[in-house]
């Protein structure tokens, strides 16, 4: 199972969520599930996926 780590914009060191194991893209908004089933939704645009290394930045607005 590849799961990911979210980050905000171009901070690398606090991550927004963990364990990310799907997002979805609703208009102006991305919401975030990790395994255990915790949602949360955020208003902003996905800047970056890197697959190799399980990380997604986003641009929250």
């Amino acid at each position: 199972m590849c799961l990911a780590t979210v980050y905000k914009d171009n901070d690398d060191t606090t991550a927004i969520c963990k364990n990310v194991s799907r997002i979805d893209v609703d208009g102006d908004f991305v919401r975030i599930r990790d395994i255990l089933g915790d949602e949360m939704r955020l208003q902003g645009k996905i800047l970056m996926v890197d697959l190799a290394n399980s990380i997604v930045k986003l641009q929250c607005d």
